[in-house]
């Protein structure tokens, strides 16, 4: 049974301490929690009847741990994960795993260096339909990649951004494209592949924030495909969807709903087995848009640590998304293409605005 701590007890921490706490993970428990917030450390630990701490160090220095999830503001992710490494426990991040690239590469060499592991949390990676997706491509049904397209249509209100003072800042959160979209940007070039170059727009329209609220992105691959990132935060009444679309020469998929939980298109020229099935078979009803792959993407993190297996999404793939991110940024500002290969240092991710 590997033993869990939680690091930051806000509104993400509600699903962490529920999967952890209620035995939903199998050999996984919930053993402390830690919030500079008293009141919010204090009220998951009475829920789950565990002892906490505002201060991490003392966790870790009194309690027996062997895994910690880092669930703190984005901006604060590196400062958090490099000074837990030193005791040389395995380590779980939320996404982004951090807001500059250098932190990135601070926080896996600090890993690397006290022999623990490093995990991104990239959830939708495990969704039902996400995982078939997946398992298509893998598989050469597609053929040639075509477009691949992700919308994220979501509603947060000026009240969500208030409750907080770090949500919406460069400093310690991002807008629509690294907090609610980076899900859906990381599955978009899990299936399609590396990325050549991007172009981007971005406004601050409904909300009184630093950070966007909505961007598109075009995108070229490497593989010569083109793709299409579609974000935004301000729908209206209510959240409409969150989606992936891929397109190929002998195929098409779409995932639709709300967290992209439905399978809505499974349509490929060489037809196999089971495949009038998919649509119903592979297709599931979250409550939230959360969806349900936290609890897979968990049961992989135990996995990984006691069977010594390579985890699905470590650092450097996490990197891999923060670089994509940080070039959709650089475009943004500069007002042309960006390509991977050039530096990227205009991106105002983690910088305090003045």
């Amino acid at each position: 049974m590997l033993k869990f701590a939680l690091v930051g007890c806000g509104r993400i921490a509600k699903r962490h301490s529920e999967l952890l706490g209620l035995n939903q993970i199998k050999n996984g428990s919930l053993v402390a929690v830690c919030d500079v917030n008293k009141k919010k450390a204090k009220k998951i630990a009475e829920q789950f009847n565990v002892p906490y701490y505002t201060d991490m160090d003392e966790m870790m220095q009194k309690q027996t741990i062997d895994v910690v999830s880092v669930l703190t503001e984005s901006g604060y992710h590196a400062k958090h994960v490099i000074n837990l490494a030193k005791y040389g426990k395995h380590i779980v991040v939320e996404k982004p795993m951090a807001l500059k690239l250098d932190d990135a590469d601070l926080m896996i060499k600090a890993c690397d260096e006290n022999a623990c592991r490093l995990f991104v949390i990239k959830q939708n990676r495990f969704n039902v339909p996400v995982v078939k997706l997946r398992q298509a491509y893998e598989a050469g049904r597609f053929g040639k990649l075509v477009l691949g397209t992700v919308r994220v249509r979501w509603t947060r209100h000026q009240n969500y951004y208030d409750q907080d003072l770090w949500r919406g800042t460069w400093a310690l959160d991002g807008g629509v494209l690294t907090n609610q979209a980076s899900h859906h940007i990381d599955m978009l070039v899990w299936i399609m592949g590396d990325v050549a170059s991007v172009f981007a727009k971005a406004n601050t329209s409904l909300v009184n924030i630093e950070t966007e609220d909505t961007a598109v992105v075009t995108l070229k691959f490497k593989n010569g495909a083109l793709g299409i990132i579609e974000a935004t935060t301000a729908t209206r009444p209510n959240n409409l969807e969150g989606s992936i679309s891929i397109l190929g020469e002998k195929g098409s998929v779409v995932i639709s709903g709300f967290a992209v939980n439905k399978m809505q298109t499974w349509a490929f020229e060489q037809k196999e087995e089971g495949d009038e099935d998919v649509l119903d078979k592979y297709s599931v009803n979250p409550p939230n848009v959360y969806g349900f792959g936290h609890q897979a993407y968990y049961q992989n993190v135990i996995d990984s640590i006691l069977n010594d297996k390579k985890e699905l999404v470590d650092g450097n793939s996490g990197k891999k998304s923060l670089k994509l991110i940080t070039a959709i940024y650089q475009s943004i500002e500069t007002g042309k293409e960006v390509f991977l290969s050039d530096k990227l240092s205009k991106s105002k991710l983690g910088q305090v605005s003045e």
